[in-house]
């Protein structure tokens, strides 16, 4: 078990006050919408804990009535999502919207080219077979990814996946993240609010989204909050239950799947101590016990955030202005 302080769920050494953390970022939220010239926020709610404390440092920044939770869901997910956000909308007394983006994403051949990704590896499949990509574990090498199919008998089968289908059905699916942000902004436009993003320190930092999707914000309150604090402030704002509580999923496959095996390898209170050992210089000694692993593993761990950080660079970059002159 990795050693965390149970006042704040936070890694030791990092000081943190739930209530005190979210009356600042009320205000900097308020500030900033204001500073933009909008008059309320829109924010996409998944039924995650990110975005529902997202959308309570809106209400809270606003007032409920200058602030949109939309629900955005697709086939692929259900319908369990929508009625979370419909909950958290609810709870806040927010104006909440739904829109299935599946029509979109079906005219835009997101469905047809993620089917084709998939049948480069199993060529039986079929559109009615729930799916989902994992990794391989953290071991020093390459990350390998694998597609995992549930064939209607129930039987699950798992096949490495070549480098041109995995990207071949990670741009189909990225369309998914995409049309959610088109339709926020379509939103934002018509209420004269803000887009406000909703990525945690980690899926900030470690470069887990999509550029011009939900990598795209006007503002960003959560960005620099490792993922246990965003817990103790769902919990600071009394959030319902089955949101505050909710594990981390990526909202993009079939099958149930966690952010750990598609994308860090770890475990999100694991990844919380693992960034900040490595941005604190931790020495392996000092955090392998901390973290439930030994030295070598958290030299691994220390060496693939590099590795992603340097490799995810081109998401964070702005669009390079060409000089003629130059």
């Amino acid at each position: 078990m990795m050693t965390v302080d149970r006042k704040t769920e936070a890694p030791k050494g990092v000081s943190f006050d739930p209530a005190e953390c979210l009356d600042r970022l009320v205000r900097a939220t308020a500030d900033a919408v204001r500073e933009l010239g909008r008059r309320g926020a829109v924010v996409a709610v998944s039924g995650g804990v990110d975005s529902g404390v997202v959308a309570g440092i809106c209400v809270r920044a606003h007032g409920p009535q200058h602030v949109l939770c939309l629900r955005l869901p697709e086939r692929d997910i259900g319908g369990e999502a929508a009625d979370l956000g419909l909950e958290l909308a609810r709870s806040l007394g927010a104006r909440t919207e739904e829109e299935s983006i599946t029509e979109a994403l079906e005219a835009l051949g997101c469905y047809r080219r993620r089917d084709e990704a998939i049948r480069a590896v199993f060529p039986d499949y079929e559109p009615t077979w729930q799916h989902k990509l994992v990794r391989s574990p953290p071991s020093g090498g390459l990350i390998v990814f694998s597609l995992v199919v549930q064939r209607p008998d129930g039987s699950v089968e798992q096949k490495r996946m070549p480098p041109d289908a995995y990207r071949r059905l990670i741009s189909a699916t990225n369309m998914k993240q995409r049309v959610r942000k088109l339709i926020e902004y379509t939103w934002a436009d018509r209420l004269g609010y803000a887009v406000i993003g909703t990525p945690n320190l980690l899926e900030y930092d470690q470069g887990f989204f999509v550029k011009g999707g939900d990598g795209l914000a006007d503002v960003k309150p959560i960005a620099s909050l490792y993922k246990s604090q965003v817990y103790l402030l769902a919990r600071e704002l009394d959030l319902p239950d089955a949101i505050a509580s909710r594990a981390p999923t990526t909202e993009t496959f079939s099958m149930p799947q966690t952010q750990e095996e598609f994308y860090f390898g770890h475990p999100y209170e694991r990844m919380d101590l693992l960034i900040w050992g490595r941005d604190h210089d931790l020495a392996l000694d000092e955090l392998a016990p901390r973290v439930g692993l030994s030295t070598a593993e958290v030299e691994t761990a220390y060496a693939e955030i590099d590795r992603r950080r340097e490799a995810t660079a081109y998401l964070h970059a702005p669009p390079r202005i060409v000089d003629p002159e130059a």
